[in-house]
């Protein structure tokens, strides 16, 4: 009797449990579509989606047209690459969690954009997003800095957004923000470089002969013309050149080996040229 009793309520439980079972099954079916969690850890960082808000300032502030290519690095849920594909542009997601990767493809289907806005499993340091004209990213500080020498290496003119996180010393050119009204509580600043020519090196003008020290889009060194040494300083931007001299200011494009612009002083306004003579050592 004794066993039997005891045969009777291991069956039961085993009942339970299988009902139990069941319940949570039907709660969640097989085959139920991933739902990502904020926090959720990844390879790098762990999953934070950017406000939407903020999402829009970021290309805003990019000024993306439909001319662009987009690639955003580490697209988490595709909010951003898919926002940039509704406004006309190309747009690629580097997504290392295969889920999220998924999910992004679900979500673009669903606002229409699958011919422009696509997503790839892959790791960001081997990826090859030197095709891009405009690249954002939510990542770490100190994935910024290991990703910035692959940065600095994009064509000249390449828009750089970052949500947040900087580039340690090298200075953001401009930064825009959320604000709480716009729904944005957390992570609400987005910062923006444009990827600087190397100018760095000697220059030979008709004249003389440009010195210039490079950090960055920051620009520095000497002009010797007419038997002068004169101190410049001025900046990058992508590449386009512009520094003063004395009392002249000295604006131009600069290309693989040569620069032309303007010169504007006290006597008028004039053209420029200078031919690369010798790079600075990198």
């Amino acid at each position: 009797m004794i066993a039997a009793h005891l045969l009777r309520r291991s069956f039961l439980a085993l009942i339970v449990s299988l009902a139990a079972t069941v319940a949570l099954a039907q709660d969640k079916p097989a085959g139920t579509d991933f739902e990502p969690e904020v926090g959720q850890s990844g390879k790098d960082v762990v999953w934070v989606p950017t406000p939407q808000s903020l999402v829009d300032k970021m290309l805003d502030i990019a000024k993306v047209t439909p001319a662009d290519y987009v690639i955003d690095l580490g697209s988490g849920d595709g909010r951003t690459v898919i926002t940039a594909a509704k406004r006309g542009a190309r747009a690629l997601g580097i997504e290392y969690n295969p889920d999220m990767v998924a999910l992004s493809q679900r979500n673009a289907a669903k606002e229409g954009v699958t011919g422009t806005a696509t997503f790839m499993k892959a790791d960001l340091f081997e990826s090859d997003f030197s095709q891009a004209t405009v690249i954002t990213m939510f990542l770490l500080p100190d994935i910024n800095l290991k990703l910035r020498p692959k940065i600095l290496d994009l064509k000249p003119g390449t828009r750089i957004v970052s949500n947040s996180f900087t580039m340690g010393e090298w200075e953001h050119d401009r930064s825009v923000q959320a604000t709480e009204k716009e729904g944005c509580q957390s992570y609400c600043t987005a910062y923006l470089w444009i990827v600087p020519a190397k100018v760095a090196g000697s220059w030979k003008l008709p004249e003389g002969e440009l010195t210039i020290k490079q950090s960055f889009q920051m620009i520095t060194g000497t002009l010797k013309a007419d038997g002068k040494s004169t101190a410049i300083k001025g900046r990058m931007s992508g590449d386009h050149i512009s520094f003063k001299a004395g009392d002249s200011e000295y604006r131009g494009r600069v290309s693989a080996d040569g620069i032309k612009g303007t010169v504007r002083s006290r006597g008028g306004t004039g053209d420029w040229s200078a031919t690369r003579s010798g790079r600075a050592a990198s």
